[in-house]
């Protein structure tokens, strides 16, 4: 009698455990922040919670979506993959939207009526683009100053985002 609760209890904490690895690998995810860039939103340390099917359902552990059925939106804070760690970033600016720069005190990338500050290098990659390519986001971080972001590294591959934040604690 005692060694088939044994066996029950082994059974029921091996569902258990599968059963959290899943949950964490598809459907939600909770992550602690470091940095300063999405600054005042998200602060350094903060746990946020990820809602890994909001786009589709990912591949755990790449950039890739085994189902993808929707697409960031514009103001949904995302996180993907980028040199192999796990970014959070806002989504700015959605495939085929204008991108327009205002040159008139420095660099800058004008989005909804606000100056976003560009260096020369970043407004020269940036610069040969019209329109935010197909199947592509603009994403920044809210503290413009210390962020790393599209204006550095380019587009984010509406492909790469695995989930967007639900939740801020």
């Amino acid at each position: 009698m005692k060694e088939r609760k044994k066996d029950n209890i082994l059974i029921f904490l091996i569902i258990g455990l599968l059963l959290g690895i899943f949950v964490k690998l598809f459907v939600l995810d909770i992550l602690t922040i470091n940095g300063q860039s999405m600054l005042p939103s998200i602060q350094d340390k903060n746990t946020v919670f990820v809602n890994k099917l909001a786009y589709g359902i990912a591949v755990p552990f790449s950039s890739k979506f085994f189902v993808q059925w929707s697409t960031p939106k514009k103001n949904d804070i995302v996180i993907f993959l980028h040199d192999n760690k796990i970014v959070v970033k806002r989504c700015v600016l959605l495939p085929n939207e204008q991108l327009e720069f205002l040159l008139d005190s420095g660099y800058n990338l004008i989005l909804g009526g606000n100056k976003i500050p560009l260096t020369k290098e970043q407004y020269i990659n940036l610069s040969k683009y019209e329109q935010v390519p197909d199947g592509f986001v603009f994403v920044l971080g809210d503290n413009y100053n210390s962020s790393i972001d599209s204006r550095d590294y380019g587009f984010v591959s509406t492909k790469n985002i695995t989930g967007k934040i639900i939740g801020i604690n």
